[in-house]
């Protein structure tokens, strides 16, 4: 929450420091951080949100191409601005890309966040990290990632479902940090079928599963007596007694997507739709932590790490978007799912006006975009603004620890809470304050 190893911290610095953490408090479903001597407070109700899917737009998607459009660029004059044309929307006076119809339609749904901030440029692997876990990386600690908070905060919503779920690549960005195995994930990386592990192999049939069940919690209940108070050893345990049980008809069901109406996987869309699809299925079987990676490549050559040649078909990756999360919120606010549901579509950095020698751009990190959806909030509004080019933030920044603590606080976490890795205190947000304005 706050920095205590800052060069020349003087005593009242820190005592000062000291007096904030200390008033942190949670009560009466308000959270009240004092923030110095002056103690100023934010002080309103909580969200209650029970499940939240994080949106994944790896390798760092355009604010000005997307969410937050501005004056028209020319890529081959090399003149900066937007490389698409922008939209009217559902929100009076906001418009965004030409290739989000779907999204504009329905905006009042939305809350897009204009200016969040971080001041990781030109590494995506240390962005990645700083907007997985709130915080820079460290050679001291491993801190763990948003999803796994929630998951230890909040556990699952059913005794049949893990309380966090990737569909995409395995990371340390995504995983639990000083939290333990406990705090994990369960991982797949095809909508095709559903977790490594979790399924049986051919000619496994019930009776030998429960021989070999049987054999295992013999081989389980010798070891855990020769390691008695080894945390390390009681988490793998608990790893494993999940394993089992999510093993079950209950959770793997999730994935069986062609019980679906063909009409409404085809609104969905191509492989990232159909695992914005399974995302709605898995908040149906209580998944508290959703991460939904959209990382096709080969659509364009490049992701949304669009240098050179990858600007020109961008408009496939947005287009793609467009359809998977529309249909996303309708389908979630047609199950009355959507205002127990936080969508986040969040990315590493955004990009700059000004395009590079072969006509993509760079990487931009001090004014970007994150969406927010449904989820409970006062929805339709848009926070924060930046410039005529969108290079600088002109109104309202957004840090990433207010971000994540938006997200906490929707979901009845408070973020000044403090974990523990080790001995050593940390909170859970980096001194993040909630977004007033979505909060009714």
């Amino acid at each position: 929450m706050f920095n205590f190893y800052r060069p020349h911290t003087t005593r009242r610095d820190f005592l000062q420091v000291a007096g904030a953490t200390a008033g942190a408090t949670l009560a009466s479903n308000k959270l009240v951080i004092a923030e110095s001597e002056n103690t100023h407070a934010i002080d309103f109700p909580k969200g209650k949100v029970d499940h939240c899917v994080m949106i994944w737009l790896g390798g760092g998607a355009c604010h000005i191409d997307t969410w937050d459009p501005k004056k028209k660029g020319d890529a081959k004059a090399k003149k900066a601005g937007s490389y698409y044309d922008s939209i009217d929307t559902a929100i009076d006076g906001v418009q965004i890309c030409e290739h989000l119809p779907k999204c504009a339609g329905i905006l009042d749904r939305f809350n897009p966040l204009r200016s969040v901030h971080h001041e990781v440029i030109n590494e995506h692997a240390a962005a990645t990290y700083r907007m997985h876990t709130g915080r820079s990386t460290s050679g001291t600690i491993e801190y763990p990632s948003i999803g796994s908070i929630v998951a230890n905060q909040r556990g699952a919503a059913s005794d049949n479902a893990p309380a966090y779920v990737l569909i995409g690549y395995p990371n340390v960005t995504r995983g639990p940090g000083f939290l333990g195995a406990k705090a994990g994930y369960v991982y797949l990386t095809s909508t095709n079928e559903g977790p490594n592990g979790l399924s049986r192999f051919p000619g496994i049939n019930d009776e030998r599963q429960n021989r070999r069940e049987r054999l295992l919690s013999r081989v389980r209940d010798i070891y855990r007596k020769r390691t008695a108070g080894d945390k390390r050893i009681a988490d793998y345990d608990s790893t494993i007694e999940d394993a089992l049980r999510l093993s079950g008809p209950e959770f793997t069901k999730a994935f069986e997507l062609d019980r679906e109406p063909a009409e409404l996987r085809a609104r969905y869309g191509g492989e990232f739709g159909q695992r914005c699809l399974l995302s709605r299925r898995l908040i149906e079987r209580g998944v508290r932590f959703i991460e939904c990676s959209h990382n096709l490549n080969f659509v364009n050559g490049t992701g949304w790490d669009t240098h050179n040649e990858g600007q020109l078909n961008q408009h496939l990756l947005i287009q793609e978007l467009d359809s998977a999360i529309s249909t996303l919120v309708l389908d979630l606010e047609e199950k009355k799912l959507l205002d127990r549901t936080l969508i986040v579509v969040s990315t590493e950095f955004g990009r700059p006006p000004e395009f590079d020698g072969g006509g993509g751009r760079g990487h931009q990190s001090k004014a970007f975009s994150v969406v927010l959806a449904g989820g409970g909030l006062q929805t339709g509004r848009v926070i924060g603004e930046t410039d005529e080019l969108g290079k600088s933030i002109v109104k309202q920044p957004v840090s990433v620890p207010d971000l994540f603590a938006t997200i906490h606080w929707s979901m009845g976490i408070n973020p000044a809470e403090e974990l523990y890795a080790g001995d050593r205190p940390v909170p859970i947000t980096d001194g993040g304050k909630p977004i007033r304005e979505l909060f009714g």
